[in-house]
């Protein structure tokens, strides 16, 4: 009978080679546009698309921690970031979606009270109100303790999305080392 029919049924594929298909080599600008002139040689650094174990840990770890910035304009901030630390761009960009319209509210609040706590103020004492005018006149009593608490839960959370990716990469490598390896013991005997 042939060895076609003898093999051990491989692990399923693993998501990198389906990204692999979908996501594109580099990032082209249009040749002799102002991205191109200024941005050439950072969009085609092909770090920024590649899908490998620390390429895509720190994307998680850099997107999570920005979703729990409490900053407008964060979608610039993981850009920068990623930029810098040369990791999976578009997974960075994804992860900040964690605070989207509908995480926001219970996340403002938590960060806040959290904040508070932090601080050493009285949580209960200061309420908080999703409205313009009470915004403008306590920024300052709120902001701080708020991205003080935004910075801490955003680096546990993303060492945390940083850690999980390390070690499900690690356990799925070596789960298909031992299936090759499986594999092989039986073709030999």
């Amino acid at each position: 009978m042939p060895t076609f029919f003898n093999r051990v049924p491989q692990p399923s594929a693993m998501p990198r080679k389906l990204f692999r298909r979908l996501i594109p080599v580099k990032l082209n600008p249009k040749p002799n546009s102002l991205a191109a002139r200024w941005f050439g040689p950072i969009l085609n650094d092909p770090h920024l698309l590649h899908l490998n174990r620390h390429s895509v840990s720190t994307a998680f770890f850099i997107g999570l921690f920005c979703a729990f910035l409490p900053l407008p304009g964060q979608t610039f901030v993981v850009t920068a970031l990623a930029l810098v630390f040369r990791c999976n761009l578009p997974l960075s960009l994804v992860l900040i979606w964690v605070s989207n319209p509908l995480t926001i509210p219970p996340m403002i609040l938590g960060l806040h009270k959290l904040g508070q706590w932090m601080i050493g103020h009285d949580a209960a004492a200061s309420a908080i109100y999703f409205n313009w005018e009470w915004l403008s006149k306590n920024l300052d009593d709120v902001y701080l303790p708020m991205l003080l608490a935004g910075v801490t839960c955003g680096l546990i959370i993303g060492g945390i999305g940083y850690l999980t990716v390390r070690i499900l990469w690690r356990w799925k490598v070596i789960k298909s080392w031992e299936a090759r390896k499986q594999e092989r013991l039986q073709r030999t005997s």
